[in-house]
Parts: C-alpha cells; structure tokens; sequence
C-alpha cells in the first residue's frame, strides 16, 4: 500500500510537528559559527548553488510503500482490527491500561513522560519510544532485542510490570465480546488462541503510524523553495563538518544501531542482549539512536529516561 493511505488512516500524526526540522539544520549552521560561506548551498531563491547539500539528497527521500511482512500484509480488516485492540484497556490486567496509555497519539505516539508507568501505577525503569515510522525499524525495544513487530507484539502485554494480561483470559474475553470486528471472533475461539490474531492486528495498525510529509521532505524531493537557504546550509554541515548523519541518517534520521558515549549508569541494555564474545566496543553500545522525526526525541545516553520496552 501506498504511503499517503496510510497518513489517512492516521491524522494523529500532525505535518506541523516537523517543522523544526529545518531549525535542525540551522542550529547545525550555527556550528560552524555563521560562516555560511563555508559551504556554498544557495537560498531558496538560488537552487541553482546547491551542490553540497544536493549531492545527499537520494539517502533522505521518503519511501513510497509501507513495508510489511509476507506473513502479515495489510489489509483495512486488520487495521481496523488493530486500532479497535490498541485503544482497548482490556488488554491489560487491570483494564486500566490500553497501549494507548503509553503511546498516546496526542503526545507524538508516547506518553510525555520521563519513565514509563506499568500495572500497579509503578514506574518502570525506561521511558516509552514513540511509534512513529516504526514499520521501517531493523530492531524493536530500547535493547534491540527482537527484530519484528511480529515478535515484539505481545511482550508489552503479557510482561507483569507492564500491562500483566494473562493471553488465556484475553482469548476468552474477546469470543464473549460481540463489539469487536468480525474478523477476530471467528478466529479467536477455543483453547488454542495465543493472541496471535490480536498481534498481526495491532503491528499493521502500528505500522501505518507514519510521519507526515514536512518542507525538509518536499525539499528533497526537488521543490527547492521548500526549506531557506539558511536550513540548506546547515544540512550540507548536517552531513559533513557536524558529522551529525553519522548517526542521524535516512529519512527517518536515524541509524537504528547503539551507541554509548560515555556517560556512566547501571542500565547496560544492549550490552545485556550481545554474547560476551562480541567486540566491547559493540558490545557495550547501550540505547538506540534518536530520530529527530520524534517530535520529543530522545537522548542516548545511559543517564537519560529509558522505556521498560
């Protein structure tokens, strides 16, 4: 399916929130102590003289489909299935909790909070990622420790400091609710239910939460009086001087790899997930690196909030 159906299923995701993207940019400008003449990048009334940040563009434009796995492809059933499940506090323990408590739409898909709060009202011990463009994700949780949604899925549900719902109850829930789309019923009666029509449900529903275009992505795509020339600037410094595409690259700005910059905590994360065999430079590389899609992107440092995720 084509990207700008899957912005329609989801309006949450707002085109305004990316704006400061270009501030990014001149922020990045500012690096280099306003010596724009440094790189020559023209404004935007000048495309002409804009080779430097012209020769990155291919590695940020916007794909065109939204993935999916062979096993789970999308169709609006599912999706519709999927939101019904998302917002749906039975899926908890408590039937307080929906996913939607942590990854709020109205807070860019999270909960604005320094650290997550799980069954019981307890805080756990890292903070909540958003969901935005996480269809395009190598690797799911903080850690990285599975690599689908398909697999990431139930961990949240079923994890007693998060929303402690035993999967048995949650089967037998649903066949009795005559509410839910048709779709699941037929599908989750009988003993042998392990939620996983629940699971292919919400991941498609998850996937379609994409980030709407902003100027930086019209930009890009050749409409070069889309960004000022002062944010074309700082995206040439972006990726060269401030080296700052190192770790933010792509379209989405981020690696999707970890890294540990030095700052000290007891949270050694990726480094609980890797063998001991493995290089400790790779090793122990502790949190993911931020997108600046998020509208509140996160530090990686080990100091920083993480999510229990």
């Amino acid at each position: 399916m084509s990207l700008p159906a899957g912005s329609r299923i989801l309006r949450f995701v707002s085109r305004k929130r990316y704006a400061p993207m270009a501030t990014v940019f001149v922020a990045c400008l500012a690096l280099d102590g306003g010596r724009s003449g440094r790189f020559t990048v023209g404004s935007a009334s000048e495309p002409a003289q804009g080779f430097v940040a012209r020769q990155y563009v291919k590695t940020y434009l916007r794909p065109t489909t939204i993935p999916a796995p062979d096993d789970n492809p999308y169709t609006k059933a599912r999706a519709a299935l999927g939101k019904t499940l998302f917002f749906d506090p039975r899926l908890s323990g408590s039937e307080r909790i929906s996913c939607a408590s942590c990854h709020n739409p109205a807070l860019s898909w999270g909960d604005g909070l320094a650290r997550a709060i799980g069954h019981d009202m307890k805080m756990l011990g890292r903070r909540t990622p958003t969901l935005v463009n996480l269809a395009w994700s190598e690797s799911m949780f903080w850690d990285g420790r599975v690599d689908t949604l398909e697999e990431q899925a139930l961990g949240p549900i079923q994890a007693p400091a998060e929303m402690n719902l035993d999967l048995d109850r949650m089967g037998r829930e649903d066949q009795r609710d005559s509410r839910l789309p048709g779709i699941l019923r037929p599908r989750v009666s009988g003993p042998a239910y392990r939620g996983d029509d629940g699971r292919a449900g919400t991941r498609t529903f998850e996937r379609q939460i994409v980030s709407g275009t902003a100027p930086f992505d019209r930009w890009v795509s050749g409409d070069d009086r889309a960004m000022p020339g002062a944010a074309q600037r700082g995206f040439a410094l972006f990726n060269t001087k401030a080296q700052c595409a190192t770790c933010h690259s792509g379209w989405r700005f981020t690696d999707d790899s970890f890294h540990d910059i030095g700052v000290p905590g007891t949270d050694r994360g990726r480094g609980v997930i890797l063998p001991a065999s493995t290089p400790c430079s790779t090793r122990s590389r502790r949190r993911r690196c931020g997108t600046s899609r998020a509208a509140r992107p996160t530090c990686m440092t080990d100091r920083s909030p993480r999510s229990q995720r």
